[in-house]
């Protein structure tokens, strides 16, 4: 059978796509789409690692891992911590989970239109 390798883009209405775009950027390293074919060197390429493709049913409709339009992103980091003193030295809210989980550590933010991020530091 064959799958798909990965995601290949992630795409979503914003009220301002140009500043939440420099946002993501400047925040979280996740850099802007380029201007043209010819700068692909300049997609953001995410390291290889566990990615988990979930829809949330009706029951989890009122999830913290949603935004505002029902949808939620989770990036894999390094360093949590480290990822957490950066956006709040930036006067970024950020909420870090206290539990440990099996599968790592866990923090939430929302993005500057109240979209939810999740941030994962893997075990």
């Amino acid at each position: 059978m064959e799958r798909v390798e990965g995601i290949g883009g992630f795409f979503f209405a914003a009220r301002d796509a140009e500043l939440l775009g420099r946002w993501y950027a400047e925040h979280l390293g996740v850099g802007e789409p380029p201007a043209t074919y010819e700068e692909e060197e300049k997609v953001w390429r995410q390291q290889a690692g566990p990615t988990v493709f979930a829809p949330f049913g009706a029951a989890h409709a009122d999830s913290p891992h949603l935004g505002p339009i029902g949808w939620g992103i989770n990036f894999r980091v390094r360093d949590l911590d480290a990822m957490v003193d950066q956006l709040r030295a930036r006067g970024i809210t950020v909420e870090v989970d206290p539990e440990d989980y099996p599968n790592g550590r866990f923090a939430q933010l929302a993005d500057p239109e109240g979209n939810a991020v999740q941030l994962w530091e893997p075990r």
